[in-house]
Order: structure tokens, then sequence, then C-alpha cells
């Protein structure tokens, strides 16, 4: 016998919703809404016409989790239900549903970074966007806020960070969160940051340049070795040089007195005979090496390689149509728990793309209930 949603722990975590329906006029309880929801996203579904088709196909299986007295809900029902759903509230119990994933293990590194989600600027909507919190070592994405757009990721981190447990994490963000306030803050919660230095901080940006153009014999500068990559015809390497004597940074900028590290990485690129040179700068509250220097940098970018893309690609998050209400952010919850879920899954299923996997648990019922299992049950 499949073991029912309450065995596998779904409902341990997502029962408790607040449902924002009139009592008396619902048929369909909330848990059933979700539960269908979340199984019909694991196996492929990207609309509300795909969940309630696929509800229809899959009722018995449904039903042995739970009882689905009357039937499937509509695409309607569906929709009304999402737009209405309080996504702070769903964002909690997501939260806290993602702690247990990493279990007793702290984050090493988390990276903050924003998305947006392109589809849901229609309808005279304005579009999306959420910046979110990804454990780069387990892969896990721990949390995620949202904003009205791109620019507002400055007050939206903050927000993100309340979240998280900081203690002992490096917090890498890009040159849009480089602020001191939020500095401050990840080093009240017993964290490090890492941040990308641009025009935005521009005194200390031109600063810090000065310091690799023209250090002094006094201040030691540290390079890693060369990594060289090739690939689709290009070949490009990379060195990374840290400065770990800043008290003179930190006495021209009172703000900043936090800054343990600074860092250049340049890439040297070549395609076609043609060499090009980019020089990046980040500031650390850590003291590093040059080599743990760039494995901090280069870990930043698991949030875009391995979840803004996958969530694209083998979800099509940007091509979704949702946009009305709490909807989008609502269904952008589910998207991330269902690309955790599988992310469970890649130990015994390697060389399985996550879309493979959604197939895969569209044809066997039975996978759709270990996926539950691994993630629920811990």
């Amino acid at each position: 016998m499949a073991r029912n949603a309450q065995d596998t722990g779904f409902l341990d975590f997502f029962s408790d919703v607040p449902d924002p329906r009139m009592g008396g006029k619902v048929v369909h309880p909330m848990p059933e809404l979700l539960f269908l929801s979340l199984c019909a996203m694991i196996c492929g579904s990207e609309s509300w016409n795909d969940i309630e088709l696929y509800g229809h196909t899959k009722l018995e299986f449904l039903r042995e989790h739970l009882p689905y007295t009357n039937g499937i809900p509509s695409d309607d029902t569906l929709r009304r239900f999402f737009r209405c759903l309080d996504p702070a509230v769903f964002e909690e119990r997501f939260v806290a549903w993602a702690k247990t994933l990493l279990g007793e293990v702290k984050a090493s590194q988390i990276a903050i970074d924003g998305k947006s989600i392109r589809g849901s600027k229609r309808c005279g909507e304005t579009m999306k966007h959420l910046v979110g919190a990804f454990a780069c070592e387990g892969e896990i994405l721990l949390a995620h806020v949202p904003t009205q757009e791109k620019s507002n990721e400055i007050t939206a981190i903050p927000e993100l960070l309340k979240w998280l447990d900081l203690q002992g994490a490096l917090v890498s963000i890009d040159a849009m969160g480089c602020q001191y306030k939020i500095a401050d803050t990840i080093k009240s919660k017993e964290g490090d940051y890492l941040f990308s230095l641009k025009g935005n901080q521009s005194n200390l940006n031109d600063d810090v340049i000065e310091a690799y153009k023209n250090t002094p014999k006094t201040i030691a500068v540290e390079s890693s070795k060369i990594v060289t990559e090739k690939g689709h015809g290009r070949i490009e390497q990379r060195v990374s040089r840290v400065i770990t004597d800043v008290s003179w940074l930190t006495k021209r900028h009172k703000n900043w007195s936090s800054i343990a590290t600074i860092i250049e990485i340049e890439s040297t690129r070549i395609l076609k005979d043609k060499e090009s040179t980019e020089k990046r700068y980040y500031i650390s509250s850590r003291k590093m090496t040059a080599d743990e220097a760039f494995v901090a940098v280069r870990k930043h970018w698991f949030i875009e390689n391995k979840n803004h893309y996958v969530l694209d690609v083998s979800f099509g998050e940007d091509a979704c149509q949702i946009s009305k209400g709490n909807a989008p952010e609502n269904i952008a919850i589910l998207r991330r728990i269902t690309l955790n879920m599988l992310k469970q899954m890649k130990e015994s299923m390697p060389r399985v793309s996550y879309k493979a996997m959604r197939k895969k648990a569209g044809w066997e019922n039975s996978f759709v209930t270990d996926i539950l299992v691994a993630n629920f049950m811990r």
C-alpha cells in the first residue's frame, strides 16, 4: 500500500497554511489543493490547466494520499486559491522545510541574487522579481522574498537575511547589495560577506583599483595559481590576487571597518586569436588566501547556474504566463520546492536531468512517492 500524505510528512509543514477562502463555500480542502499542485509540478505541469488535467489523470494515485471526496478542483478554483493565498506565510513554511534539507550541517557559503519572472509582466501587471538565498554546497534554495523591481533588491536583501542562519557562513552578493548596512547586518548575525565591487561604491571602488595598480612595497599581494579553462574554441585564464593588509582602506572608509580582504580577479579570454582582459574587484570581511577567494567568487555563480538557469530551462519559469494577484509568487515557491526536492534525488540519479526526472515522475506514481518520502521524512 502506498504511503499517504501524512506518512510522507508533507502535511507536517504545509497543512496549517491559513486558507484565504470563505469556510462555508469550500468544496476542496486546502491540503488537497496544495498536494495536487505539488505533485503536478513534480510531474511537469506549468499552468492551471496542466494541474487540473494531471489531477483527473492521476486521481486514483492522489486518493492513496488524501480523500479528494469531491474530485479534482477546476483550473478556475486553483487560479482563485493561489491568487489569494498569502505568499509570506507560504514562504515561511518553505523556509522551515528547506532547513530540514540541510539537517545539522550549516551552509558554509550562501549566495544571494535576484531573478525576474518575465512572463508575469502581462495584463497590466508589473514584472515580479524575487531575491533568493542559495546554499552553495548543498545546492538548496533556502528562502526568497519578492520585490516589484530589480532596483528594490537593496531593500529586499535585509528582509531576506532575517530568515537565514548566518553563523559561520560566507554570504556572497553582487554589486547591488554592496552596502555597509547590509554588511553590518551580516556581521551582527555572526556571518561574513563577500561583495562584488563596482561604481555604486565609487570612492571605495576607486581606492581598491588604485591599490592594485600602485601597491606600496610594504603591502603584500598574494596571487593564486592561474586557472585555465578551454571550451567552444575559447581559452580563458583566471588569476586571483588578494591583499589582507587593509588598515589604510578602513581608515579612509569609516563605515567599512569590517573589511579584512580585498580581491582582484583577472580574466583573460582568447577567442579566434583575439585576446581580451577583464578585472573584477571584491571586498570581504573574512581574511582569505587567494585560492580561497577564487573558489568563493566562483561558488557565488552557483545560484545562477544551478538554480536560475534550471528554473528557466527545466521548469519554463520565464515563459509562465501566470501574473495575477499573489499567484506568481506562490507558484514560484512551488517551483522552488519542487527543484529542491529533485536535487535530493540527484545522488542516486546523477546522470538524469531534472526535466527527465519530471517525465519519470509523470510515468511512475511510485517515483513521486519516493520523492516525497526522501524530502519530508527526515
